[in-house]
């Protein structure tokens, strides 16, 4: 069973409607990232999953069952806008937020030390977070989110603001969390990100989920692209039946067939007229089944 459901969810500012009937799952020990534009809904979203937001229609079930205040509490969440203490030393805060979460002080410390010194960050622990960089600011920021082992993960553009190596480590500190079954739901603008590291994929725009599934479900369900090399012009592709074309630079073509058997037919007329240097399926990128669907 799916740990964590969203089913139509919809919230309303006056006559906007912010999220419209939107339904998804994250599962067990998987990480699901939630792309959009500026405006899609996402922040709308998990705010309301996390109870921040009221919800005007649809629910939340955990483990089979509404979300509860209870449930809510073993959650890790990073919200959008950072909510750390810029005059108040690092150490002492995030001790502070283990405690609201119903930990020891010691088992706080513990982990808060632990998570420091796997960020580089264990000499900077009695420093404001006003004197961390940005990007510092953002490791603390996250390890406010892990402190307490949570049951399920609800970030916010976490990876904001962090160099590639702090990507990377928090990548790997993520994956220890799914792989003991933590499910984890993340919205990010770094597609390429997202595609490299995310084992599920849900778009919005406009307030509505419009693709959801693996990155290769994703790429199955688009339409086929194909790139065609000759040693002579390809010109001519463009009259062709059951070809549509993307590009045609020379000799070098880019098209989507209808299907395989206009394909083939190209094909064979490709080997009429001279050589054919290639034919390659083109892969394609999250941010182009991100594009066609949001269009």
């Amino acid at each position: 069973m799916d740990m964590l459901e969203i089913n139509d969810l919809t919230r309303h500012f006056g006559e906007f409607t912010a999220v419209d009937h939107v339904s998804f799952s994250v599962p067990d020990g998987m990480m699901t990232g939630f792309v959009g534009g500026n405006g899609a809904g996402k922040t709308t979203t998990m705010r309301m999953v996390m109870g921040v937001l009221g919800i005007d229609d649809g629910s939340v079930t955990w483990r089979g069952e509404p979300i509860s205040y209870a449930a809510r509490r073993t959650f890790g969440y990073m919200p959008e806008e950072r909510g750390l203490y810029p005059k108040q030393g690092i150490l002492d805060q995030l001790v502070y937020l283990g405690r609201l979460k119903g930990m020891s002080d010691d088992a706080a410390r513990r982990s808060v030390m632990g998570h420091l010194e796997r960020f580089g960050l264990a000499d900077r622990a009695k420093d404001k977070v006003e004197k961390l960089s940005l990007g510092n600011q953002q490791r603390v920021q996250i390890i406010a989110s892990l402190i307490n082992q949570p049951a399920c993960l609800i970030l916010d553009e976490p990876f904001s603001g962090l160099d590639p190596s702090a990507v990377d480590s928090m990548v790997t500190l993520l994956r220890e969390h799914t792989s003991a079954g933590v499910p984890v739901l993340f919205s990010s603008h770094q597609l390429d990100l997202v595609d490299r590291i995310c084992d599920r994929l849900v778009v919005l725009a406009k307030g509505h989920v419009v693709a959801s599934g693996t990155s290769n479900e994703l790429r199955s369900a688009g339409p086929r692209r194909v790139r065609l090399v000759m040693d002579s012009d390809l010109g001519w592709v463009r009259d062709r039946p059951g070809i549509h074309v993307i590009d045609v630079d020379g000799t070098a073509a880019l098209f989507e067939p209808d299907d395989l058997s206009a394909e083939q037919a190209l094909l064979t007329e490709a080997m009429r007229r001279g050589a054919v240097l290639e034919l390659t399926p083109i892969r394609a990128t999250l941010g182009d089944i991100y594009r066609e669907v949001t269009s």
